[in-house]
């Protein structure tokens, strides 16, 4: 019986530890201004493949992200954010999208495409 027990025990540990290596952890600087932008961002990224949680920190503009690198990359999850109409990190968001963001979500800083 306690050999039973250690084999399904040892199985479930790695299986476990087998799933944690399916995730990566992305912290990308954002241009987000408010709890409007952080609702947009995170429900919209959750329908990106592979994206396993997102959160984002309005006061630092930082957005979290865990992700299967297998599924999705760091490039596809920024390029998915700049075409929400917010920067990602060094990629700038795409203009077309920031235009049609609420004026409480544009940045007053003048670094977004006019």
């Amino acid at each position: 019986m306690k050999k039973i027990l250690s084999i399904t025990l040892l199985l479930i540990c790695s299986y476990t530890f087998a799933q944690n290596k399916k995730s990566a952890v992305l912290v990308i600087k954002t241009s987000a201004e408010c709890d409007q932008c952080k609702k947009r961002i995170e429900s919209n990224l959750m329908y990106e493949k592979g994206v396993k949680f997102c959160k984002l920190d309005v006061p630092s503009k930082n957005l979290t992200v865990t992700y299967n690198p297998e599924k999705i990359q760091p490039e596809q999850l920024k390029k998915a954010i700049s075409k929400l109409g917010y920067d990602a990190d060094e990629l700038k968001a795409d203009s077309l999208a920031y235009s049609k963001l609420p004026e409480c979500c544009k940045s007053g800083n003048g670094n977004h495409h006019e």
